[in-house]
């Protein structure tokens, strides 16, 4: 399909499931109705996200000159509207996502993957004065690149063939241990994680709730031939590129926003385009997570 075409269909499903759920009650207690609809300005996001403008004054810049006849509106509305519009909107993104993992994609709820990834909110040399997120963000160390950094860690938990299940956004210096039980409640079944998630404490109480977690051992010096299967290594690969195209397409490295509101949204609007993006890519017979085939 051609660009067109995938703003047409987000928006019909989008505006079709806002009626879902919201419950079909009014989103604003008092005042006037907005210019643009929401299911507009999610949808806006969402396409703005898919190509790569991460930036609420990119974003509103490209579709004001380009895509006008789609969103009239759009032509009589103020940049600084249109973001606390899109901002205020966070919640019934999350809800749109989680409506659309339970209930029209399919995916193997029994096999996991958990990670994460760091979201520096300045440059190092620059943490000991920066003002955003203070109280809120703290040091950590990015096993990548083995450098300390300022801001948050992003905890995911995906299941095959590749749909984002679970987030949880924490402070750099909380260990990916203490997240993982918040990432797994109420499911079953194999999940598997890097070297960082092995602590037999935490496999131990998993396992009581009906969970296997499978790690590399800390070290690969100390592991038993056998211990961890390349197959499992491929599977488990998979995450990565799930994180390698929130951080390549989306730039969800760069953290523009000064407040945990904005970054929220932000975050929130990402793992909304990720999760359409597979849906779409399946009902399409594509891979999965082949995002770029999706626009010809």
């Amino acid at each position: 399909m051609n660009l067109d075409d995938l703003i047409i269909a987000w928006f019909c499903l989008l505006d079709d499931l806002m009626l879902t759920v919201t419950e079909g009650d009014r989103l604003r207690q008092r005042g006037p109705e907005p210019t643009l609809a929401d299911s507009e300005v999610i949808t806006m996001e969402v396409i703005g996200t898919y190509l790569g403008l991460n930036q609420d004054k990119a974003l509103f810049a490209y579709f004001r000159q380009h895509w006008t006849p789609f969103f009239p509106a759009l032509a009589h509305l103020h940049r600084t509207t249109f973001v606390r519009q899109a901002t205020n909107l966070w919640a019934v993104k999350e809800r749109l996502w989680c409506a659309i993992r339970d209930h029209l994609l399919t995916y193997d709820p029994l096999m996991g993957i958990i990670d994460s990834f760091p979201l520096p909110v300045c440059q190092f040399a620059r943490a000991y004065r920066c003002r955003r997120f203070r109280g809120e963000a703290s040091y950590g160390k990015d096993t990548v690149i083995r450098q300390t950094f300022y801001g948050f860690r992003l905890h995911a938990r995906i299941c095959w063939p590749g749909v984002i299940t679970r987030i949880e956004l924490v402070p750099a210096n909380i260990h990916e241990g203490e997240v993982a039980l918040d990432l797994t409640p109420g499911t079953k079944g194999l999940l598997l994680g890097d070297r960082n998630y092995w602590l037999p404490r935490l496999k131990a109480i998993l396992r009581q709730a009906g969970i296997t977690l499978l790690t590399p051992f800390r070290t690969a010096k100390h592991a038993p031939p056998g211990s961890w299967s390349a197959v499992l290594g491929r599977v488990r690969y998979r995450i990565d590129t799930v994180f390698g195209q929130l951080v390549d397409r989306c730039h969800a490295k760069r953290v523009w926003a000064r407040d945990r509101w904005h970054l929220c949204n932000r975050i929130l609007r990402m793992v909304l385009m990720h999760t359409l993006a597979v849906l779409f890519n399946l009902d399409l017979g594509n891979p999965p997570l082949q995002l770029a085939r999706l626009v010809a």
